[in-house]
């Protein structure tokens, strides 16, 4: 039988492959021809990873799964193929010419020609070898720069999609509710706001290049009890509504993501894998997503071995399909056999299989992968010698001029200045003293998912793939004539303490020390951030505190640098550190940019994602409480940050003044309008973050004492001053309610305009009139800021 022409109709171009009927039409067609075992292998991967001889993939083997045999399942289809690129490290030219020669197979193997969707992790970067490392999504929260994240993902989106690419598994979407889980790294930030609308630009960058991004891990994963990974999760329907659900609602309706991926944990003990209450009602039926969602890895086979809700494969199988995943992944476990078998045997209606099959379909139609004329040869390699493999390798450049641009600016704008008595910017120093166990190490500006500390660390020998230089290389170019002077100190968390007494030696013989303190990302307890890496308390790991007092104990001034994938409290340095400067893990350009802030060839603008502890037990904490969680009398633990959420200094002043508050009173469908003026008052040009939060004195639930509900940039040259007007709908006020319905309830409100959640510059008392009105997610969920010059003076 002709592999993409059933033999009944060898005449003609099959429906499914005909790009110039409707979707819904080549679908049905399809799926009436198709056995269920046919039907089914479209619902699950195989882990793979390419050759770098660029020869056909080979299936990954992994300690959780059984080994998988390609010739057995290819006859009946493959749904997608699982990080073909970020198995291995591979040349990226040869991996696409490996993708392309399986996809040449996998259609060739089954009867209707259909060939495989390739999904790749893409959290900071393409996950592959060679390909740009850009900052991890704290940073991107710190920039509080959505046009800039939308670029990179456009940019990460191309590379992938040249490849061969079809899928990204990002952004993550996870609120931060305690900063000791170790994929804080991972996230946007702690503000529900903040995580939606810079998640959403990622999302929007990403699919602008073809490429399905995949919101995760939906819902409640980052609200783990005491911040321990694949821990049960506590909270209730409103916390859930209010503050873990807003980025995936913003992210599928403003940024038109394709896919979902569940999260592993359990809620009041509901797993999400199993809650059709979340992944169809609210996910499909509410919010109208039509997309696909997949399983986080292993998470269907985890109903049955972790939650202890399915009495065997197939079971799990129908759960998760009865509960909306339509693709397990990584590998194929209970999709497939033991799946058939229960719909054969009436236990797992095939109406469920043919449900979750219409969006796989559909979405590889979407994606062009039906179409009589698809072409598994990507454009990467187009006019390459694809019979001469040896050719080919270097020929794909996933870190090009354009990339690295990119990825300084966003490390550029991630910097976070959090004190600074005026040492900083620094002046031809002579004597640099650096110490600290992130000084000198390449892959301190790397987050776990980076390819070199996510696959690069179990290929030794194998290069970076990438350009890393260290701090001390970028101070050495940054400072030609200074006498730099390197003491390592201690290490991340061995605990040594042998180097202090040195370190202490060269900070008394120079003129500045710069300490550079952190993390080191690795995973499953490999390092000291990332997944599976989760934190006791927030001090500084290993004795890295200890060096840091040491060097206090001297006179000469410290500059406290942090390359971490968490905040961490610093103890006496918050006081006594003639400044800190705070990098969340800033990529392959992150030197250069701390470098630059440092000499002040950079002025910096970065802003805290999230608060810094100002005491390493104080946790869960967050900017986001309620009245109750704040400190008090009554209880010995005090939450109150070092450095609060939205905080970041600049080189220049900004004053804030001229408060006009033009529409004071509105209804519960009406909006607010207000204005004000920045200037610039400082020698130099700078950015300041202008942060709107919302204080609800009164309401019929406990509601935080404010929360973010907007934001924007304002670029200002010296002497320079803007007039930004605002409009504030009154549906950003709204919240869940007694009854679990959202609301816009009527009476006084604080839109409190602020350099950070600490810090408000200007406050205007509103007031919301007329009846209680009630919300759904088509409500408006942005105030909307405009810009005019003033006249300089």
């Amino acid at each position: 039988m002709n592999a993409t022409v059933p033999a009944e109709n060898t005449s003609a171009v099959p429906v499914w492959n005909d790009p110039t009927l409707s979707l819904s039409v080549r679908v049905d067609a399809l799926m009436d021809a198709m056995t269920l075992q046919e039907k089914t292998a479209q619902l699950y991967g195989v882990w793979v990873g390419a050759s770098d001889q660029g020869g056909e993939v080979a299936p990954h083997q992994h300690d959780m799964e059984d080994a998988v045999d390609l010739d057995a399942l290819l006859p009946n289809g493959l749904g997608q193929l699982t990080r073909p690129f970020g198995t291995l490290p591979v040349d990226p030219a040869l991996g696409a010419l490996s993708l392309a020669r399986t996809q040449t197979r996998i259609a060739a193997t089954n009867r209707f020609g259909i060939p495989a969707l390739a999904h790749d992790e893409c959290l900071a970067g393409f996950a592959a070898w060679g390909a740009t490392a850009y900052p991890v999504p704290l940073s991107w929260g710190a920039t509080f720069d959505p046009d800039a994240v939308r670029r990179m993902a456009a940019a990460i989106g191309r590379d992938m999609r040249a490849v061969g690419v079809h899928q990204g598994l990002a952004p993550v979407l996870d609120v931060v509710r305690d900063a000791r889980w170790g994929r804080v790294e991972e996230t946007i930030g702690e503000d529900p706001y903040l995580v939606g609308t810079i998640g959403t630009a990622y999302v929007q960058g990403l699919e602008s290049a073809g490429i399905i991004a995949t919101l995760k891990h939906f819902v409640g994963y980052s609200a783990s009890r005491a911040g321990r990974n694949l821990a049960p999760s506590s909270l209730g329907p409103r916390e859930r509504a209010d503050v873990l659900l807003p980025p995936f609602e913003m992210a599928i309706r403003e940024g038109g993501a394709r896919s979902v991926m569940n999260a592993y944990t359990d809620l009041d003990g509901m797993p999400s894998a199993a809650d059709e209450e979340l992944l169809t009602g609210l996910l499909r039926d509410t919010w109208g997503f039509e997309g696909t969602v997949v399983a986080d890895y292993f998470a269907i086979a985890f109903l049955k071995t972790l939650h202890g809700v399915a009495a065997d494969w197939a079971d799990a199988a129908g759960t998760a399909l009865h509960a909306g995943i339509d693709v397990e992944l990584p590998n194929v476990k209970t999709y497939g056999e033991p799946l058939a078998e229960a719909v054969a045997d009436g236990r797992v209606p095939e109406a469920l299989v043919d449900r979750a099959l219409r969006r796989v379909l559909t979405q590889k139609a979407m994606l062009g992968l039906l179409d009589k004329d698809w072409n598994p040869v990507p454009a990467a390699l187009d006019g390459a010698d694809l019979d001469d493999p040896a050719t080919l390798r270097g020929r794909i450049d996933l870190d090009g001029p354009e990339n690295r641009s990119l990825a300084r600016t966003l490390a550029e704008e991630a910097v976070v200045l959090l004190s600074n008595d005026g040492t900083l910017p620094l002046e031809r120093p002579r004597r640099i003293a650096l110490l600290g166990p992130n000084a000198d190490e390449p892959t301190a500006v790397l987050g776990c998912y980076s390819f070199p500390q996510h696959i690069g660390v179990r290929n030794p020998g194998t290069p970076l793939g990438i350009q890393l230089p260290t701090l001390r290389d970028t101070l050495a170019a940054e400072f030609p004539d200074a006498e730099i002077t390197y003491v390592r100190g201690t290490g991340i968390d061995d605990g040594d303490l042998s180097g202090v007494r040195r370190a202490a030696e060269a900070v008394r013989e120079a003129d500045v020390a710069v300490v550079v303190l952190g993390d080191r990302a690795g995973l499953f307890g490999q390092g000291t951030s990332g997944e599976g890496c989760d934190a006791e308390t927030l001090a500084l790991p290993g004795a890295q505190q200890h060096l840091l007092d040491a060097l206090l104990d001297q006179e000469t001034p410290v500059i406290t640098v942090l390359l971490a994938g968490r905040p961490y409290a610093l103890g006496r340095a918050v006081e006594e550190s003639a400044a800190i400067v705070q990098s969340f893990f800033p990529g392959e350009e992150g030197t250069h940019a701390i470098a630059g802030v440092l000499s002040g060839r950079t002025n910096p603008s970065g802003r805290l994602p999230v608060g810094v502890p100002r005491r390493p037990g104080s946790q869960p904490a967050g900017y986001l409480g309620a009245r109750l969680a704040q400190a008090s009398d009554v209880s010995t633990i005090d939450p109150t940050p070092a450095f609060a959420f939205g905080h970041g200094l600049s080189y220049t002043r900004f004053d804030w003044a001229e408060l006009t508050v033009d529409v004071s009173e509105a209804p519960t469908d009406g909006a607010f309008s207000l204005s004000f003026t920045v200037r610039n008052t400082g020698a130099r040009p700078g950015t300041e973050v202008v942060q709107l939060y919302l204080h609800d004195p009164v309401a019929s639930v406990v509601q935080p004492v404010q929360r973010l509900v907007g934001y924007t940039r304002v670029a200002l040259e010296p002497g320079e001053a803007r007039r930004v007007r605002v409009t504030v709908p009154a549906d950003l006020a709204s919240f869940t309610g007694r009854d679990g319905r959202r609301l816009v309830e009527p009476g006084k409100l604080e839109l409190r305009l602020a350099a950070s959640s600490a810090d408000p510059r200007l406050t205007a008392t509103v007031t919301l009139t007329g009846s209680v009105r009630q919300v759904d997610h088509t409500r408006r969920l942005h105030a909307d800021f405009h810009q005019d010059p003033v006249t300089r003076t």
